[in-house]
């Protein structure tokens, strides 16, 4: 299964995925606001950082459970093969 395919199967079955994603979507979108500006202060420089930092964070936790399904899988698989023999 390929990537985007189990980022669409998470964003469906997993409440948690779903929800990081939807967080992520809207903080993308809270900084393309932030970047249509054409100047920032110093403040909306250090919000756009935060936001930044939130971003990469819930994307982290949404490729950790990627990996954790993909690993689930490959367990699954592999237990299927030892059922077959």
């Amino acid at each position: 299964m390929k990537e985007q395919e189990i980022v669409e199967l998470l964003k469906k079955e997993n409440d948690e995925f779903r929800k990081l994603s939807e967080e992520h979507r809207s903080l993308d979108m809270v900084l393309a606001e932030i970047d249509n500006k054409r100047y920032l202060t110093q403040e909306e420089e250090i919000e756009r950082k935060k936001i930044q930092k939130q971003k990469l964070m819930k994307k982290d936790q949404m490729a950790a459970l990627v990996r954790k399904y993909k690993k689930s899988q490959l367990v699954l698989n592999h237990e299927r093969q030892k059922s077959t023999e």
